[in-house]
């Protein structure tokens, strides 16, 4: 039986102050390091324990940390990703909301393995509980000497700012999110330079996922062995998993990374509606290509699904049954990244544009020969070819629609009109 990790004080009442989080065990990882373990130590726990980002890219987090230069003549700094703005996912919000404390543990923990003071937790305008929450428990962290300065009797020191973004789907990115920060319209940098080097106020910038700082105190607290030890060797640790769509029991789950997709949906979430069937899930949030039923054996994991034509993602979980028209899907899905994409580069604002205006009118019974082959021709255009990863994420997620369930969009251009109506 999988003891949750993550999400072990989420029905715990109270679970949101500091003393209940001391009563668990809290805070202790960060003496631990501050004690017991120089900066580069803190980094070599990390690497050891193959923790991969749990933002979407599935980065080496230990190797992340150690891009950043030793001697950069600038002040160092670190910003959580707290934007969670991909539809279908909600797991940051829980541990923000229900156990903050531990986010501002990881937080601290890994500032002083990069050498930053400072850092910046961008957070999703519309969370409005959890900013309440996370300002509380700042404050409970600064009165407590968990945060502020000498922190524990040690020579580190270490101040968090909570951000609001307004609500931009963009921000996700991290590059974007840096100069949203710095007051700036946001839009993705070109890389080289990478905030590692050059970042926040150009300088040496680390930036992680809520979720991937989360895991920090456990690693230092029960050592990268034991962490290694859950899941498979390459993707290891807990994981947390959002289920949703037309599925009977949604909700968050933390299970091992690694878990079948099916064992996920069918036995932990209980399956689709009674007399319904799983006609695709989409394993990642919307910028994951889609999986059908037949491909669901698949493990939740970055290797995994990567072998199979999708991604791990934020692992926002989405389930479609049989009831569903694709078409309306994709056409959903699209017009979600046309509406949220920055326009900074052409192959996505036009490309976008225009697979809208075709999946619209395919939907609506108007198609015409040739549009599958447009849609197609507009996804060659836009994948590799954008700035960022937006515009790839809108067009392997479309493709993936057309290669599974041609049959639908054929039916909706021969028969103009939507089968499922």
């Amino acid at each position: 039986m999988f003891e949750p990790v993550l999400l072990r004080n989420v029905d715990v009442p109270d679970g949101h102050l500091l003393t209940t989080y001391e009563a668990g065990g809290g805070y202790q990882a960060l003496g631990k390091a501050l004690r017991e373990h120089t900066p580069d130590e803190v980094i070599d726990l990390v690497k050891q324990s193959n923790l991969r980002g749990r933002g979407g890219a599935g980065f080496p987090t230990g190797m992340k940390w150690s891009f950043v230069p030793k001697r950069a003549g600038k002040p160092k700094y670190l910003c959580c990703n707290a934007d969670e703005s991909e539809p279908g996912t909600f797991k940051d919000r829980f541990i923000m909301e229900r156990d903050p404390h531990q986010l501002i543990e990881g937080m601290a923990i890994s500032a002083y393995a990069i050498g930053a003071e400072t850092a910046y937790l961008y957070i999703r305008g519309e969370y409005g509980l959890a900013i309440r929450r996370l300002e509380q428990a700042i404050a409970e962290a600064q009165a407590r000497g968990y945060l502020g300065t000498r922190i524990l009797g040690s020579d580190f020191s270490f101040v968090v700012h909570i951000h609001c973004g307004a609500g931009a789907y963009i921000c996700g990115e991290e590059t974007a999110m840096l100069d949203s920060l710095q007051g700036k319209r946001a839009q993705p940098r070109l890389k080289p330079p990478f905030p590692a080097v050059e970042g926040l106020y150009a300088s040496p910038t680390v930036i992680n996922n809520v979720e991937t700082l989360a895991c920090v105190p456990h690693i230092v607290a029960r050592g990268p062995d034991w962490f290694r030890g859950i899941g498979p060797y390459k993707s290891p640790g807990p994981k947390l998993y959002c289920l949703s769509g037309q599925v009977r029991k949604p909700g968050l789950y933390e299970l091992p990374m690694g878990i079948p997709l099916r064992e996920l949906v069918e036995d932990c979430a209980g399956g689709p509606p009674p007399g319904r069937k799983i006609k695709a899930v989409i394993p990642g949030g919307v910028s994951a290509p889609l999986i059908p039923e037949r491909g669901l054996d698949v493990g939740m994991d970055f290797d995994s699904l990567a072998a199979a034509g999708s991604m791990l993602g934020s692992a926002g979980v989405i389930v479609i049954d049989d009831s569903t028209c694709m078409v309306k899907v994709a056409t959903r899905i699209i017009e979600f990244f046309h509406h949220e994409s920055c326009g900074k580069c052409t192959p996505c604002r036009e490309g976008l544009n225009w697979a809208v205006k075709v999946l619209r009118r395919v939907e609506a019974g108007q198609g015409e020969p040739g549009d599958l082959e447009q849609l197609e021709a507009l996804c060659k255009g836009i994948f590799g070819n954008s700035f960022c990863a937006l515009g790839d994420g809108a067009a392997v997620g479309l493709r993936a629609a057309l290669a599974h369930f041609e049959d639908e969009f054929v039916a909706h251009i021969k028969e103009r009109r939507c089968p499922f109506h």
